[in-house]
């Protein structure tokens, strides 16, 4: 057994190397540096199962847990980084064209540490107990993006880009800081179990609590693109270059929601607090449905099209956190339909993206129309992104539906049947746009008949995924009896 710290430690150490590395070697090619840390972090994945928590520590005097939750969200976080590397090297060319340089090579080398610093601060979020350590966590995974996301510097979309990720992001980062200002007034407490015992023992003003509670999740909402707090996500994620913008899709969103459903722990059982929360979290989950799931109908470009179902796939998400109860048991439902919801959509998005690279890379583009014909001249990677697509959907047989189906059950157990209905609005509209992306590839004619080819690494990864979507389809239980140890704590905790 190893202590869980040590994990982020190494990603941190390895970040750090990286920067070194590439500050001061003369090597033009430096996708060596990209490998080395997809190496070491697919080392620390296995690693992972062999981490020990915190053990009898006292949760209310410390920062970080290391629960079984908290893993579970740092193997996300790993695995999200290990693909995303993948696709930085076949991002190569785009990133020597648009970065200005005096010499070939030059600031290559940070596109590919950058992810890891991001990675550190991801697996930090998910074992964030205490408000000080989620604020230092979300700020090192927000500093990366702000970089990341302008790192194409002479491509005006990037740097446009760059600037609405960097005033959206600081105005949510304000909301965020001082909804914990207020909590900490109230409570005298910045750790979240800390918070829950004062708020058990003694009596605290209701509407200052509320409003302190509502400014933090104006921040969140930020953060997990829900409505109408997603004005910032269309022209980042495309203007992004296509790997930090799957980061941005799948790991950003994973993190951010489990600090979400931390954060509200604490106050549901709060008698005039708890319920409102729920009423507030509920419109919010119906808004975020309908607004990204219907904005995506009328989209032509790919990234623009992932974009809006990114906001859509935030409004399931919320529809489960919006049906918690301060019940051991409602948390632990909940935190099962969000944990597997995520793993799921990790495996889809990430292999989206990573086939939209590759067709970009030879179709010079990211709009539908180069996905055109895409069976004839890559069957692989076409049915890769029909696997991609039919789980986004929720078509049975393949993780994106298990993680639907588990996400409107804890609905339906929770009474919450309008949002419900709502869903299954969204799935009829999330079926159109996505089997658009179906029809190009094998009913419309290429606009290029030249083959497409990739490297090992990518072809090895483009199988793996499109198998783990198909596997976790048929075979949820290792996933769901992870996520159902990672919730039997809270049970523990609550008795």
């Amino acid at each position: 057994m190893i202590p869980s710290l040590s994990l982020e430690i190494v990603v941190l150490l390895l970040g750090i190397a990286m920067l070194l590395v590439e500050s001061f070697s003369k090597t033009e090619d430096k996708r060596g540096l990209a490998r080395t840390a997809i190496a070491i972090l697919s080392a620390l994945v296995g690693f992972s199962f062999f981490a020990k928590g915190n053990g009898d520590a006292d949760v209310a005097k410390i920062f970080y847990s290391a629960d079984p939750t908290a893993l579970f969200f740092k193997r996300l976080a790993l695995v999200t980084t290990i693909v995303v590397l993948v696709m930085s090297l076949e991002y190569k060319a785009v990133l020597a064209k648009f970065l200005p340089s005096a010499r070939p090579g030059a600031g290559i080398g940070e596109f590919y540490s950058l992810p890891v610093f991001t990675c550190a601060g991801l697996m930090f979020m998910a074992s964030a107990v205490d408000f000080i350590l989620i604020f230092v966590s979300l700020e090192l995974v927000t500093i990366s993006f702000y970089v990341l996301v302008a790192y194409l510097r002479r491509h005006p979309q990037s740097l446009e880009a760059g600037v609405k990720y960097l005033i959206l992001g600081a105005l949510s980062t304000g909301f965020f800081v001082y909804g914990i200002t207020w909590i900490f007034g109230l409570t005298g407490e910045t750790n979240l179990h800390a918070i829950g015992a004062v708020l058990a023992s003694r009596e605290v003003a209701r509407a200052p609590l509320l409003f302190g509670i509502m400014l933090t999740l104006v921040g969140l909402g930020f953060k997990v693109a829900a409505a109408p707090f997603q004005i910032w996500v269309p022209d980042v994620y495309q203007g992004a270059p296509t790997p930090i913008t799957a980061f941005l899709s799948v790991g950003s969103k994973a993190s951010s929601f489990i600090v979400l459903i931390r954060v509200l722990e604490p106050f549901l059982g709060v008698a005039g607090v708890g319920e409102p929360v729920i009423k507030i979290l509920a419109i919010i989950a119906g808004l975020t449905l309908l607004y990204g799931n219907l904005a995506a109908l009328p989209q032509d470009n790919f990234k623009r099209l992932l974009a809006y179902s990114s906001i859509g796939h935030a409004g399931y998400l919320l529809v489960a956190v919006a049906s918690v109860s301060a019940t051991p048991e409602g948390f632990g439902s909940s935190r099962i339909a969000v944990g597997y919801y995520l793993a799921g959509y990790l495996l889809m998005t990430l292999l989206s993206f990573l086939v939209l690279i590759i067709v970009a890379n030879h179709s010079r583009g990211d709009d539908l129309m180069h996905f055109n014909g895409l069976a004839r001249r890559s069957p692989f990677l076409a049915f890769g992104m029909l696997t991609s697509m039919l789980s986004l959907a929720g078509v049975p047989f393949t993780a994106g539906f298990i993680g639907k189906f588990l996400v409107f059950a804890t609905a339906v157990q929770a009474g919450k049947y309008v949002l419900v209905g709502i869903g299954i609005i969204a799935v009829a509209a999330g079926f159109y746009y996505y089997l658009r992306i179906v029809a190009a590839m094998y009913w419309q004619e290429p606009n290029d008949d030249r083959a497409i080819t990739m490297n090992p690494l990518s072809k090895f990864v483009v199988g793996l995924l499109t198998a783990a979507i198909f596997f976790f389809g048929i075979f949820p239980q290792p996933l769901l009896n992870s996520l159902r140890g990672a919730s039997a704590p809270i049970a523990q905790a609550a008795r």
